[in-house]
């Protein structure tokens, strides 16, 4: 979610009325309520015209809109109905295989410091099937809490693994209380991995991604390059098509991409230029140059706000991906 939409999210929250805002939390994963509760405790001092203006919105983007009977349940139904309580049992266990994931919901509701704690003295082959069940961005904040060398191992474990019984899985039950439930019967679940971990390090600040490929790189060359592969960092936006880039710029807000402008090289930036208004890419311009020089942990960050933009639009479908370290050095 946006800043903008996360704003709007929040006013729109503190104008229903208590038993309306609850059950509207019902409906949210736990990110999104940390996310959302933190935007609400914050806001103040909001106009009326706004609020109003938030109403209107919400109202004209649900109308016509109609809700749908709970999938799950009645997938379940018809299934059972259709085949018999033994076929269906087994389908549907395929079907929703890993949605029911008890234990690691109530490590999701947890803030990364408190799941590090938690986890952190565990083998690291433990340690890594918990995170592949973590949101990637939630799994890099617990991997920041680590010690350099357990950070690098664990990532090293997570790029290597190819999936995890149901059977491994309900043995964690000595870390957390039921971490899955699931059958013997049931396919492997297909976490880990590549791609797993590309997405874990594109969210881990630069200095700890690059040490934790170095490490990977010392013990896998190969391993470590297809992670690298696989990430999609700043300098990627040039492999979106102009589309994307032009609903990439409607999320971002003009001070962040500034930031993350300075740490980039011209052709990336005559890429975001002309995708602007004329107008506003004179402003961008002239706002480029005036800034000073800003810190590199800063540049990155920014950066690694709008790629967490860039994979939301992706996730939701509405671009398509194509085919960033360490100082606190200025970049001019």
């Amino acid at each position: 979610m946006s800043e903008d939409g996360l704003h709007r999210s929040a006013i729109l929250m503190l104008s229903l009325g208590h038993d309306e805002a609850s059950e509207v939390f019902k409906h949210l994963g736990p990110r999104e309520v940390q996310k959302l509760g933190s935007h609400m405790a914050k806001l103040a001092n909001v106009g009326r015209e706004e609020i109003e203006k938030v109403l209107e919105d919400f109202r004209l983007e649900t109308v016509g809109r109609v809700s749908l009977a709970d999938s799950d349940e009645y997938l379940r139904t018809v299934l059972r109905k259709a085949l018999g309580d033994d076929k269906a049992t087994h389908i549907i266990e395929r079907i929703l295989q890993g949605q029911d994931n008890t234990g690691i919901e109530g490590l999701k509701w947890m803030d990364a410091a408190s799941v590090a704690e938690m986890i952190r003295n565990e083998h690291p082959q433990i340690i890594a099937t918990i995170l592949v069940h973590l949101d990637r961005d939630h799994a890099s904040e617990v991997m920041q809490y680590f010690v350099e060398r357990l950070r690098n191992d664990v990532m090293m474990r997570i790029a290597t693994l190819e999936g995890v019984q149901p059977v491994a899985l309900r043995e964690l039950n000595d870390v957390l209380s039921q971490l899955l439930s699931g059958s013997d019967r049931t396919k492997k679940s297909s976490v880990g991995g590549v791609q797993a971990a590309a997405d874990i390090l594109n969210y881990m600040a630069g200095t700890q991604e690059a040490s934790v490929l170095a490490s990977i790189r010392e013990q896998d060359p190969e391993l470590a390059q297809a992670i690298q592969d696989k990430m999609f960092t700043f300098d990627n936006l040039l492999d979106l098509d102009d589309r994307a880039i032009q609903l990439l710029l409607r999320e971002v807000q003009s001070e962040s991409l500034i930031v993350a402008l300075k740490g980039t090289n011209q052709e990336l930036r005559e890429k975001i230029f002309k995708n602007m208004s004329s107008r506003a890419s004179e402003a961008l311009k002239e706002d480029l140059e005036a800034k000073g020089p800003v810190r590199l942990s800063e540049v990155e960050s920014e950066q690694k706000e709008i790629l967490k933009i860039v994979r939301r639009l992706a996730d939701e479908g509405q671009i398509v991906l194509g085919g960033k370290g360490g100082e606190e050095s200025l970049i001019e």
